[in-house]
């Protein structure tokens, strides 16, 4: 997933737009006047909502993304405007009608639990005008954007002509339209490259109750014959996604924790859109996009992810690779600093690592034990030389950096080329800072900057030149 990170696709997605509106508190009472929760509100947020999930999604994937949509010529409608502008899209795709509502959505959330919402919003369908301006802005964005999601919450913004209109310009610049479709009838999206209905949708557009392998396969099919689609997907929550396009495979998943399915859906036609933008095949893509959705879903509220995050998921079901865990010094500057901000406590120790022994593995099992996170700092070639002779290291940077990742102890990996790790210790300012027991009443470079010092003693008679010694003697004994 390493080149995910460098990726920037350029995604238009069109939809319904709304505020997702919070109201936390906490509830200690109930009312003398109705049998219901007096909540406290301590504090109001606002996100974006329904496609503008969709975009947050993109967004903190990396992407670069433009919109379009329609939304009411009011005080709600202004600040979902300046809340793309924000966030540095442009409004030239909003399409502003008179006299509609601005989908807003309030919710009020008491000890981390939603228990109401109220919805301020327009159903209808929007104006000719309207729908005839969003497929001209399409049509002339088209050529800049490798992929389009229409994501439709059945507000009337996605009406047959809007949403065949879109295809057909889409189509005929060769991008792909991914859909995250509504209602039971789905002759409009038909066209698409893919849907993503989850298992009820899917039930109640096809008709067919899935309950088992022979029925999923049933309704992927007749989903992908029905729209004339490239491939059937059906999400299936804890179950993971099954899809369909010459045969039927099914990608599980394993969420730790639930604590809000509000915008999983979004997640995954964003994570789709953002994988398969990047060259990932669909057999690629969609193990992304589950992980992807399995931690939003331990998030409250209309939720969104990050690289790293899904990183470190993959990682925790152990299925990530050792590249994932090699990381930029401002990849892992960036992770140090969302990490704290999590309350994870960040652990960092270094060296060169060069010939992996058992006493590499008992020091890093023991650093680790000091916090959440363990981020080794790993001396480039050149730093080792400096330290050891010309002779070493026998193993290459690249080769012990991946054999580190793979150890269950070590979280991240980071190369440096200074003589001391002085610089890369600040930057990432670790909770706590780990060395070997030989350090004992010597300066530790960089522990100014760690809020404690933990000393490891090392296994006796362990070392990477004791190890090269016994290869030396051993060759001649040799037969």
């Amino acid at each position: 997933m390493k080149r995910l990170h460098n990726s920037h696709p350029h995604i238009l997605v069109i939809g319904d737009l709304m505020i997702d509106h919070y109201l936390w508190g906490g509830c200690e009472r109930i009312s003398p006047e109705a049998p219901v929760q007096v909540v406290d509100i301590a504090r109001e947020t606002s996100v974006l909502g329904g496609a503008g999930n969709v975009i947050n999604n993109l967004i903190t994937l990396g992407a670069r993304v433009s919109v379009a949509g329609v939304i009411g010529d009011d005080e709600n409608g202004r600040e979902l405007g300046g809340m793309l502008e924000a966030i540095g899209i442009k409004r030239e795709g909003l399409i502003a009608q008179k006299g509609r509502k601005t989908s807003k959505k309030s919710r009020i959330i008491a000890s981390n639990q939603q228990i109401l919402r109220y919805d301020k919003e327009s159903k209808d369908a929007i104006g000719d005008a309207s729908a005839e301006a969003i497929v001209k802005y399409v049509g002339s964005i088209i050529g800049t954007c490798d992929m389009v999601i229409l994501s439709d919450y059945g507000k009337g913004v996605l009406t047959d002509a809007v949403a065949q209109g879109i295809i057909t310009v889409s189509k005929a610049a060769g991008k792909k339209v991914l859909v995250d479709p509504k209602g039971k009838d789905y002759s409009k999206y038909r066209g698409a490259y893919l849907l993503t209905p989850n298992k009820k949708e899917a039930s109640e557009a096809t008709g067919i109750a899935i309950k088992d392998e022979a029925s999923l396969h049933e309704a992927l099919l007749l989903l992908k014959e029905r729209c004339d689609l490239e491939c059937s997907m059906i999400t299936l929550s804890e179950d993971g996604i099954a899809l369909y396009d010459e045969t039927m495979r099914r990608f599980p998943t394993v969420a730790k924790e639930v604590f809000d399915v509000t915008g999983a859906g979004d997640t995954v036609i964003a994570s789709l859109s953002f994988a398969l933008s990047s060259g990932f095949s669909m057999d690629e893509a969609a193990p992304f996009a589950n992980h992807a959705a399995a931690v939003v879903v331990g998030k409250i509220g209309s939720a969104t992810v990050t690289l790293d995050e899904i990183d470190a998921y993959a990682s925790s079901l152990h299925q990530s690779s050792s590249d994932a865990h090699i990381k930029s010094q401002a990849e892992i500057v960036a992770i140090s600093e969302r990490l704290k901000g999590e309350g994870k406590r960040v652990v960092f120790t270094n060296g060169c690592f060069d010939i992996l022994h058992v006493g590499h593995v008992k020091y890093l099992q023991e650093a680790k034990s000091y916090g959440d996170v363990l981020i080794v700092g790993l001396n480039s070639d050149a730093s080792v030389r400096e330290l050891k002779g010309p002779t070493r290291p026998v193993n290459p940077e690249a080769d012990r950096a991946y054999i580190l990742a793979a150890l269950e102890a070590v979280d991240y990996v980071v190369l440096f080329s200074d003589e001391t790790p002085h610089d890369l210790i600040q930057s990432i300012a670790p909770d706590t800072l780990v060395k070997g027991g030989d350090y004992e009443g010597k300066t530790v470079v960089g522990a100014e900057f760690a809020k404690e010092l933990r000393l490891v003693q090392f296994v006796e008679g362990k070392s990477t030149t004791s190890t090269i010694a016994r290869i030396n003697d051993s060759k001649g004994t040799q037969c």
